[in-house]
């Protein structure tokens, strides 16, 4: 594979370049994704031809976009493929109960990474999305993510540095180690407007065969006295989640 005088792979570079565009990124122009990467505009125009005529990125006028034989391939080869179908029957039925988003997060990099998401044009206010991330310490599936990972992954982030949303988000290592055996014990997270101060963020885990965690089912409530009572249905979604994803890897096996 050629490189560049740096030792850099033409295959990093492209990778570069496809992940110039950020969450909310419809289109870019080459100027965008040559400053965004980092390379000269020359390279970069040469390496978009050669992703354009791949289909993974698309022409629109003299802007580019993700192309959909990224997407096609990506949806594909995902191992969040088989978890999604295993949760979703579950979070269809808690959204057609409680009206509001209902999410399934994976631990991605140290962040939080929604790979589904279910909502309702009255539903309240939500800073996630698919594809979209947050920091685990701020949210409620973070945390249930972070409370069932391993040692080292846990200290990194408690020793790390925790960005502040609101009052209540939790912002001292002591509080998040805290929080972190509380989520243990009680199996569940309970954020009460730690991103936003009208939204509360719940949520539990989904375990695989061998009773990893693997994802967090979670819900965006109002922050209210009635959040609490919907605990019982999550819970009972993440068993229905975890009870599918066991059974499918014994019908594999």
């Amino acid at each position: 594979m050629s490189r560049v005088a740096t030792g850099e792979s033409v295959l990093a570079r492209g990778v570069r370049v496809i992940e110039s565009f950020a969450l909310d990124d419809r289109t870019l122009t080459v100027t965008d994704i040559a400053r965004r990467s980092g390379l000269h505009i020359a390279t970069a125009s040469r390496l978009i031809e050669e992703l354009v005529g791949a289909g993974w990125l698309e022409r629109e006028g003299r802007n580019l976009r993700i192309g959909v034989r990224l997407w096609e391939v990506v949806s594909r080869a995902s191992p969040t493929v088989g978890l999604r179908q295993a949760a979703m029957p579950f979070m269809e039925d808690l959204h057609a109960v409680i009206g509001q988003h209902t999410q399934l997060g994976v631990m991605e990099g140290g962040e939080v990474l929604f790979v589904e998401r279910l909502t309702a044009p009255d539903a309240v206010v939500n800073y996630s999305r698919i594809a979209g991330r947050l920091p685990v310490h701020a949210s409620s599936s973070g945390l249930v993510l972070l409370a069932y990972s391993p040692q080292e992954q846990q200290e990194r982030a408690i020793s790390g540095p925790l960005k502040v949303f609101t009052d209540q988000t939790l912002r001292t290592s002591r509080e998040l180690r805290t929080v972190l055996a509380e989520v243990r014990r009680q199996g569940f997270a309970f954020c009460a407007g730690h991103i936003y101060p009208e939204t509360t963020g719940i949520a539990v885990p989904v375990r695989n065969s061998d009773q990893t965690v693997v994802a967090a089912l979670s819900v965006i409530v109002p922050n209210d006295d009635a959040a609490r009572s919907l605990i019982p249905a999550l819970q009972a979604a993440g068993r229905g989640a975890s009870r599918v994803m066991s059974t499918s890897a014994s019908e594999r096996s």
